[in-house]
């Protein structure tokens, strides 16, 4: 006796609905046409990616930030409109925007 059996005795004149409830698309950043700019620094000796130039919401751009330091298992923040992301991944980050849909324009090194 599986779950459905289980409710259909509890309750038998349920009826259940046809039409599933249609989520709504997660994850939609706004694109921009201006390119991304993706820096190579280093502060206080170590590594450091920095991204700026979006021009969308900044709750977009924090969403953006969470989602690269989660896939490329990095520390980092949100600063000053700008991503830093601890490490060298420039080009991890950059395939990474690419298939989302942006254009990156890679500056220094």
């Amino acid at each position: 006796m599986d779950l459905k059996d289980q409710l259909k005795n509890l309750f038998p004149d349920h009826e259940p609905e046809k039409n599933p409830v249609e989520k709504e698309p997660e994850n939609q950043i706004w694109m921009q046409d201006d390119p991304i700019i993706c820096k190579y620094e280093k502060r206080k000796g170590k590594p450091i990616t920095i991204l700026e130039g979006y021009t969308g919401a900044d709750e977009d751009f924090k969403k953006l930030a969470k989602e690269l330091k989660t896939k490329l298992s990095v520390g980092g923040s949100f600063k000053d409109d700008k991503i830093i992301i601890q490490g060298d991944y420039r080009d991890k980050i950059m395939s990474l925007l690419k298939v989302k849909g942006f254009t990156v324009k890679r500056v220094g090194g």
